[in-house]
């Protein structure tokens, strides 16, 4: 497998080397050289067979012969050890819900597949992954990582600004596991991660890599579970999809339109935001204007300065396809809680990411079409909010509940890279 870097074209690398360089020069992002299409047959083919066959087969058409298929089907068996439940909300619209594994998100895929297809490529050289998390990617990759030989962790969050069970997730694991409160915002955090990536000397000495969703193994991981869910759905509501993305740094979204790409009839996309609108806004004028962060109550959407957005565009691009057959809108936090006590009354209890996703996609929906909305995380990670928000108790699942009374681990710094240096410098080996 080839990929090239989307800031400079000459940068050309394989699988494992996206996969331990995250970014490549000029910050720019990896990008498959090859597009797969598997053709009707070959879809319906796909479709009827269970969740890691299926997935094996996607993942080596992009890998290609650099690792075999034999051993792709064995990693993403260890990897996709949980379900992605397609459940009903309404006559036309259900919910893919993506937070059945162990830190009740969907990161859990990405994370997971990607440690280890990490572990297959890195051998026995020491590897330092730093990222940035606006909420669940943190826990999917520390729970993916922990433990692994060889591979230490250093996450970036910002401090006060994701959920508390968020937080007790990741940041009270410890061991190969550090965790950093940075008192700004995720876009901050994410610019720290840059700055450290662009630190020849710290990237050598540390073997620096990311695990956010700018690396590509995280993002080829997500496409699976887009196939997953069509599986489950009957033929006459394949025909019309229409599905609805709850959208921050626009990896998921992303991964769904390389599904597409696949072949996947999907008929189009909804990319849901919240407040930190500046896709939206993008769409709408042609002009991209980044706003400041907004903090709001789906938090792991807040996030003004989406990473991904170049591979959508490259992505269009490649495949002649028109960014005004996007749908797109953002909802206000006022909206979202109407939108949750509307789905409670439905009889499905949702958090506020997935609720986004729903609302536009409940006023975008035509006649004859089904809509399928994407449950990205546990209602329980946002216990206290959805609890005042719906006037009702939620029952930890048992992930949650083991971690909920440990002590935080995490250092705490302001939004400074010389201080994030040393920091990063000095942890033990």
């Amino acid at each position: 497998m080839k990929l090239y870097n989307l800031k400079d074209h000459s940068e050309q690398v394989s699988f494992a080397q996206a996969i331990k360089q995250g970014l490549g020069r000029k910050q720019g992002l990896f990008f498959p050289q090859a597009l797969p299409e598997f053709d009707a047959a070959e879809i319906d083919d796909l479709l009827r067979q269970d969740f890691v066959s299926r997935s094996s087969r996607i993942l080596s058409a992009y890998i290609g012969d650099e690792i075999s298929a034999e051993v792709v089907q064995r990693r993403v068996s260890a990897a996709f050890a949980f379900p992605a439940p397609v459940v009903p909300v309404s006559e036309d619209i259900a919910a893919l819900e993506l937070f059945h594994g162990p830190t009740l998100a969907f990161k859990d895929f990405g994370g997971r597949f990607m440690a280890q297809m990490l572990a297959e490529v890195a051998g026995d050289r020491k590897v330092t992954i730093l990222t940035a998390t606006s909420g669940d990617t943190g826990a999917a990759v520390a729970h993916a990582f922990y433990g692994l030989k060889n591979v230490r962790v250093v996450i970036l969050y910002p401090r006060g600004k994701i959920s508390p069970l968020q937080e007790k997730l990741f940041c009270t694991l410890g061991g190969n596991i550090h965790t950093v409160a940075i008192d700004s915002d995720f876009d901050a955090c994410q610019a720290l991660v840059k700055q450290a990536f662009d630190d020849e000397e710290l990237k050598q000495a540390l073997g620096l890599n990311s695990a956010n969703s700018i690396n590509i193994s995280r993002l080829l991981a997500q496409i699976c579970y887009y196939f997953e869910a069509v599986a489950q759905l009957p033929q006459e509501e394949r025909r019309q999809l229409v599905v609805s993305v709850p959208s921050g740094n626009f990896g998921d979204l992303t991964a769904g339109l390389l599904a597409k790409s696949l072949g996947l009839p999907i008929k189009r996309f909804i990319a849901a935001t919240n407040a930190n609108d500046t896709v939206p806004r993008y769409l709408t004028s042609g002009e991209w204007q980044p706003g400041k962060t907004v903090a709001t109550l789906s938090n792991a959407m807040d996030v003004s300065q989406p990473n991904n957005w170049p591979r959508v565009e490259e992505l269009f691009s490649r495949k002649n396809w028109q960014l005004k057959t996007l749908g797109f809108g953002a909802v206000s936090d006022e909206t979202t809680k109407q939108t949750m006590r509307e789905l409670e009354g439905l009889g499905y209890t949702s958090e506020p990411h997935a609720a986004i996703a729903y609302r536009l996609l409940r006023d975008q929906l035509q006649p004859g079409e089904f809509g399928l909305f994407l449950g990205t995380a546990h209602p329980a990670k946002f216990k206290e909010s959805v609890e005042a928000i719906l006037g009702k108790t939620l029952p930890l699942p048992d992930a949650l509940a083991q971690r909920a009374e440990l002590p935080l681990l995490s250092h705490d710094l302001p939004a400074d890279f010389a201080q994030l240096r040393k920091l990063l410098m000095g942890l033990p080996a």
